[in-house]
């Protein structure tokens, strides 16, 4: 899709049209992320910053005043866009050290979306999930207040999403269609790094079996009918959480990751054996300086090693690039999966171009390989602009799925 807005910044113009993607359930509204666009200066980090905070501002004062006023519906309208643009505002804050004003962003985001949870109809509870002598923050959301059991989505982001973003990624969406929902952050995702300075980790089976350990004391779970759908790297944690948890009835990966490791030997000009060799190195001072270079080039390489860096817990690019190679499907893994898996392809992933068709070739379950087009407005990573047409394949699919499971 041409860019609208930032001709010349693509991770600017991406995460655009990721609010824009928003949209489809209740997260902005066009003209105000056009207006916000428009006031930012392409690639400058503190207008996108101010510009964003701006908006939420405004926003979530507006909602402030309905709810005051007893208009509700317009107070959640207003509390579900504010929450989304406050995430928006402190996106490119997180430079290794991480810039003090993203924990006000945050937060606001989080305190805007609770303010909205808080005046659905049954409410949107926040939860506190256990996990290794702490907790995890989600959401649950219920169809309604009889506590029947039914088919439920576990859900989670990547990389640099939150729980509360999953609302218009997913779990919406997904409650619409009689399916409870559990949403929640993971380690190195906002709510444990903000709070907790939780970092990914590799392992992402010994997260999930405790969310799923949680959902099962729900009364509105069928325990025997649980997806699990991870979003961006989520399509690379989800499934290899299921490899290993075989609670799960299903898994769908959007889209689909097979080895981050990849994306780190791109930004290197070595093969993967030399820079594996030089990423893992005590000392390696020319490769050091190359990605210093691609850094000062290449705007998506810039956020992507500073919040990566922030995210995986180290203090240079190339522990980041590092940290990356751990995170694979190789080696077997993907082979270990048993639950039907719906793998999601973007033709034009910015991202992780081609490694969706790899994770479906090694997938050895029941398996489904869905691609999204630039002809439908879908063809961006993890479909911004198309929300309600790729979920609703993506929910007919888990339809279909689950009732064959459960027959």
């Amino acid at each position: 899709m041409k860019n609208l807005l930032f001709p010349n910044n693509t991770q600017f113009w991406y995460e655009t049209l990721r609010s824009m993607s928003h949209i489809a359930y209740g997260g902005a509204d066009f003209g105000e992320v056009v207006a916000t666009g428009e006031r930012i200066v392409e690639g400058d980090y503190d207008s996108w910053h101010t510009e964003w905070l701006a908006t939420a501002d405004r926003v979530a004062d507006e909602a402030e005043r309905a709810l005051k006023t007893g208009h509700k519906v317009s107070a959640r309208d207003g509390f579900l866009r504010a929450s989304n643009y406050y995430r928006s505002a402190e996106f490119f804050l997180h430079g290794n050290p991480c810039d003090p004003r993203h924990d006000h962003a945050y937060d606001r985001s989080v305190a805007c979306f609770r303010a909205a949870a808080a005046l659905f109809t049954p409410i949107i509870e926040p939860v506190e999930i256990p996990y290794e002598g702490t907790t995890l923050p989600g959401y649950l959301y219920r169809v309604d207040t009889t506590g029947t059991p039914r088919p439920t989505v576990i859900m989670h982001s990547g990389f640099d999403g939150t729980a509360e973003e999953m609302h218009f990624g997913g779990a919406l969406a997904a409650l619409e269609r009689g399916y409870t929902v559990l949403a929640f952050d993971g380690p190195g995702q906002p709510g444990p790094l903000h709070h907790q300075g939780l970092v990914f980790r590799t392992d992402w089976e010994n997260v999930i079996t405790p969310v799923i350990d949680f959902a099962e004391t729900l009364p509105e779970v069928d325990n025997s009918r649980i997806a699990l759908l991870g979003s961006s790297m989520g399509g690379l944690l989800a499934p290899r959480a299921a490899a290993f948890e075989h609670r799960l009835a299903a898994c769908i990966a959007v889209d689909g990751v097979f080895d981050l490791g990849q994306v780190s030997v791109r930004f290197t000009p070595h093969d993967r054996e030399e820079a594996e060799r030089l990423l893992r190195a005590e000392h390696a001072p020319e490769l050091d300086a190359a990605l210093d270079a691609v850094i000062a080039d290449n705007a998506t390489a810039r956020w992507a090693f500073n919040h990566g860096m922030y995210v995986m817990g180290v203090d240079t690019p190339r522990a980041f690039g590092a940290a990356y190679l751990d995170h694979t499907l190789a080696d077997g893994i993907a082979e270990k999966i048993q639950c039907p898996t719906l793998v999601c392809d973007a033709e034009e992933d910015e991202f992780f171009k081609g490694q969706p068709a790899q994770l479906y070739d090694h997938l050895t379950c029941p398996k489904t390989l869905m691609h999204f087009t630039v002809a439908e407005g879908a063809g961006a990573h993890c479909h911004p602009g198309a929300m309600r047409l790729a979920l609703a394949r993506i929910y007919d699919w888990l339809d279909d799925t689950l009732a064959t499971t459960s027959a």
